[in-house]
């Protein structure tokens, strides 16, 4: 990829850039032209270079990404009449396939890129990546009615969430035109990007291997298999939960208190559980419940799990006064658990077993006296 011979027609100075275009789609030549105020020919020129292939273009989404100077990320650099050529202050620039503006700085004030692109881009949506909710343990199985993750490519044209969707309670399967198939039925979407999506497992799916499709506007992915247990339980504790290595348990007190030492987080309220106090933990993937509220429904009321839960605080059985779904959510599971009688300590493990299976997820709970 070179620059062409620029010019300077009295008021501004055009250089263009050309090459083939082979990153995505069937092929065919891109052509863009760099325009800024100024004769910028003479004056740089003298410029010394601080590298050479300084200047790259990589194609994404159905974007054109510019990025100019990875050394050092001060000034774009391209090829001129056999030399090189400087504009300093103009770092980087994204955009769609037929313009992108640039607020550059220096020597180039008002500096535009723009041109068409005459091949055609391919924003076929790509799947590279299926896990059960992150926050939850990140399992590479999944289960029906457990929350999800997808990564990948053109996986949405947009960046949204669900807010507004909603049919009465029932959760929306398209949002920003993105749709989800898994084994078939069509997965419950609360968020999408171009590179992820995240939703809820329809609770019809069969066990076993099954295929994800994700479509939009660009097409449908190629189906990527993944496993579907019948549960694939996991409790919330998020990365910012991990705490100078770490990781503790989301728990609450009944007031919305979190359980970390107080100060611990600025603004958030906070104290220690004591024995005797009721927590509540939150999860995902524990399987059908006892009203049978299917996925995608916001929950009404109470109900209880139908299999056998242990929770274990300090390696003591903690009693669990409720497990079930999470009122006024979808599909988000809590569990109200007294604290046993334990010594006070702020790496007191918290294990679970569900139906006599023991938990893999490593977790923590700030205990006090």
């Amino acid at each position: 990829m070179t620059w062409g011979d620029c010019s300077y027609d009295g008021t501004k100075t055009i250089c263009t850039l050309s090459g083939p275009f082979t990153g995505l789609g069937p092929g065919g030549t891109w052509v863009y032209t760099l325009t800024y105020p100024g004769n910028g020919l003479s004056p740089l020129d003298a410029i010394t270079a601080p590298g050479s292939d300084l200047f790259t273009i990589s194609l994404s989404a159905g974007s054109l990404t510019f990025v100019f100077n990875e050394s050092n990320g001060t000034s774009v650099s391209y090829n001129h009449s056999g030399g090189l050529f400087y504009v300093p202050g103009l770092t980087s620039c994204t955009g769609n396939v037929t313009t992108c503006g640039v607020g550059a700085v220096g020597q180039t004030p008002g500096a535009t890129i723009s041109g068409p692109v005459t091949g055609t881009l391919d924003i076929t949506p790509v799947i590279q990546a299926v896990i059960s909710a992150g926050d939850y343990g990140g399992f590479t199985s999944i289960a029906p009615a457990t929350w999800i993750e997808i990564y990948g490519q053109n996986l949405a044209t947009t960046t949204a969430g669900w807010t507004g969707d909603f049919q009465g309670n029932n959760a929306p399967t398209s949002v920003g035109g993105t749709t989800v198939t898994v084994g078939g039925q069509s997965l419950f979407i609360d968020y999408v990007s171009p590179s992820q999506v995240n939703g809820q497992v329809p609770s019809n799916v069969a066990t076993g291997p099954q295929q994800v499709i994700v479509t939009t506007a660009g097409g449908s992915s190629a189906p990527f298999t993944i496993n579907v247990n019948a549960t694939e339980p996991g409790l919330l504790a998020p990365a910012p939960f991990k705490i100078n290595g770490t990781q503790y348990a989301v728990a609450e007190f009944s007031d919305r208190f979190l359980v970390l030492p107080p100060g611990l987080v600025s603004g958030v309220a906070s104290r220690r559980a004591v024995p005797g106090d009721t927590i509540m933990l939150f999860g995902i993937g524990f399987g059908p419940v006892s009203d049978n509220t299917p996925a995608g429904v916001i929950d009404q009321g109470t109900n209880q799990v139908n299999g056998s839960l242990d929770i274990s605080i300090g390696g003591v059985s903690a009693q669990v006064s409720y497990a079930g779904l999470t009122p006024f959510l979808v599909g988000l599971y809590q569990f109200n658990v007294v604290v046993p009688n334990i010594a006070a300590s702020d790496m007191t493990p918290l294990t679970f077993t569900w139906n006599g299976t023991p938990g893999t997820q490593k977790m923590f709970l700030f205990i006090g006296n």
